[in-house]
C-alpha cells in the first residue's frame, strides 16, 4: 500500500502530498511527529528501531515516530502510531514543533516539520518487531551522557531535538 505524507510550507501550512518513499529521496519538507513517553519514575522509554527498516535500522530513537496521512490530525496519527509500534496508547500532550534536515544512508533525506508530543505509561509495551528490535527505560541524564558519548547510536531527530525536549523534565 502506498503510504502518502503531507507537504508543508515552513509555517506548517500544507501544499500538497507525496508518496512516503518519494519525499525522502527528493528531501521535501513533510510534516511529522516524534513522541516522547515517560514513566512514573520518570524514565523514557525508548524503542531500537527494526533493523530493517528503509532508514535509520538498528538506531534507538524516541518512544514514536512518524507522520500523520493526508486527512489525519497530528494526534489520531500519533495515537494510531504508538499503537502499531508499541502496542499501548496513553494521553499526549504537544510541547513544541521545530523543521530538521538530515541526509541518511542511501540517498535518502529526512527534511521534517517535526512535532513532539508527551504521554505518561506504567506498563510494559507489547513492540511490533516490523517497526522495533527493543526498547527500554533510561533516565534523562543517562540518555544525554549516551547521546553526547555515542552520538551514532541514535536518530539524527532524536538527537536534535533531544536538547530541548529536557528543558521540559
Amino acid at each position: 500500500m502506498t503510504e502518502l505524507l503531507v507537504l508543508v510550507d515552513e509555517q506548517d501550512r500544507p501544499i500538497g502530498v507525496g508518496e512516503k518513499l518519494e519525499v525522502h529521496r527528493s528531501g521535501q519538507l513533510h510534516r511529522a511527529f516524534s513522541i516522547f513517553v515517560l514513566n512514573p519514575q520518570g524514565e523514557i522509554l525508548l524503542q531500537q528501531r527494526a533493523w530493517d527498516k528503509y532508514h535509520s535500522g538498528g538506531l534507538w530513537t524516541n518512544t514514536c515516530c512518524s507522520h500523520p496521512r493526508p486527512g489525519e490530525s497530528l494526534l489520531e496519527a500519533a495515537h494510531r502510531r504508538l499503537q502499531e509500534e508499541m502496542g499501548f496508547d496513553c494521553e499526549l500532550v504537544p510541547l513544541f514543533s521545530f523543521i530538521y534536515y538530515a541526509e541518511l544512508e542511501g540517498g535518502l533525506i529526512e527534511h521534517e516539520y517535526d512535532y513532539v508530543l508527551l504521554g505518561r505509561f506504567g506498563g510494559v509495551p507489547k513492540i511490533n518487531p516490523l517497526e522495533v528490535a527493543d526498547w527500554r527505560w533510561v533516565d534523562a541524564k543517562k540518555l544525554e551522557e549516551e547521546i553526547r558519548e555515542y552520538p551514532d547510536r541514535f536518530t539524527y531527530w532524536l538527537r536534535q531535538c533531544y536538547p530541548r525536549f529536557l528543558s521540559y523534565l
